[in-house]
C-alpha cells in the first residue's frame, strides 16, 4: 500500500524518517499561554528561582485534585527473570483524595496535607498549616496558579492580614513554571500508579510516608533556564509554526 501510495519501498520510506528524524507514529500536545503579562510573570517567577530573595522562604504551592484510591480486580504479579512486572489494565475505584502541597525551592522540602474536599475552606486551612511550619521571622514568597479556589475573598482577606505574605501567580496555562508540579509527578510515578489502595485512608497513609521519606533526605529542584532562555525558545516555536501554517507575525 505505501510502495502504490508514494512509489517507494517501505524501506526506503523508513530511511527518509531516519535521516530528518522524522517520527510519524508519536504525537504530543501543546498550548501557549495567552495571558497578557506573561513576560512579566515569567521574568518573576524565574526570578525568584535563580536567584532568591534574602531573608525569605519561596513556596511553590499547589494541589494534586481528585487522587484516586485503586486496586486492580486481580493480584499484581511480580517482576521476575525474564519477565516484567504485570498488573490488570482494569482497576476498581475505591475514593478519591486531595493533596495540597507546599515545596520549599531552596532545600526541597514538603509540607503536605490531604483533605477529601477542594475548596477555599480546605485551602485556607492549608495555609495556616503552612504558616505554623515556617519561622515566624521570614518573608514568604508563594508562587501559585490562577485557580478559582486561590482567589477566593476568604483566601485574599488571608493575605491581607499578613504581609510577610507575597503572592506570584503562574502565567495562564503555564503550570510547568511551578515546581511542586515537578514533585507531584515524582510522587505519581514512585508511589501512587504501581500502587494499590484498597480505601482512601490507605492511599493518604502511602502520600504521607511518601513526603516524609521526601522530608528524611530533601534535595531541591535545580532551575537552569533563564527567563530570556524560556522567552526566546517561545518565541522560535511560535515562529516555527507560523512558519508551518503559512501566516506571518505581525
Amino acid at each position: 500500500m505505501v510502495k502504490k501510495a508514494t512509489g517507494y519501498a517501505p524501506s526506503t520510506i523508513h530511511r527518509m524518517w531516519q535521516a530528518f528524524s522524522l517520527q510519524p507514529h508519536r504525537s504530543e500536545t501543546f498550548k501557549l499561554s495567552a495571558d497578557p503579562y506573561f513576560v512579566d510573570k515569567v521574568r518573576d517567577i524565574v526570578g525568584l528561582y535563580v536567584d532568591p530573595p534574602l531573608h525569605a522562604l519561596v513556596l511553590c504551592v499547589d494541589e494534586k485534585s481528585q487522587v484516586q484510591a485503586l486496586d486492580r480486580t486481580q493480584p499484581l504479579l511480580p517482576l521476575r527473570p525474564g519477565q516484567v512486572e504485570r498488573r490488570t489494565h482494569d482497576y476498581k475505584r475505591n475514593g478519591t483524595t486531595s493533596l495540597f502541597a507546599a515545596l520549599d525551592v531552596a532545600t526541597g522540602r514538603v509540607i503536605g496535607q490531604c483533605y477529601r474536599r477542594h475548596r477555599s475552606a480546605e485551602f485556607r486551612r492549608f495555609l495556616d498549616r503552612v504558616e505554623a511550619n515556617v519561622p515566624p521571622d521570614l518573608e514568604i514568597h508563594i508562587v501559585m496558579d490562577n485557580y478559582s479556589t486561590h482567589k477566593t475573598k476568604t483566601v485574599r482577606d488571608w493575605f491581607a492580614r499578613r504581609p510577610r505574605w507575597h503572592v506570584h501567580f503562574t502565567p495562564t496555562s503555564a503550570s510547568w513554571l511551578n515546581q511542586v508540579e515537578r514533585f507531584f509527578a515524582d510522587l505519581t510515578d514512585k508511589q501512587i500508579r504501581r500502587g494499590v489502595h484498597r480505601s482512601t485512608v490507605e492511599l493518604e497513609r502511602t502520600i504521607t510516608e511518601y513526603i516524609e521519606t521526601v522530608n528524611e533526605a530533601p534535595k531541591p529542584f535545580r532551575w537552569h533556564k533563564s527567563a530570556d532562555d524560556i522567552l526566546a525558545a517561545i518565541k522560535r516555536f511560535c515562529l516555527r509554526t507560523l512558519k508551518t501554517t503559512g501566516a506571518t507575525a505581525s
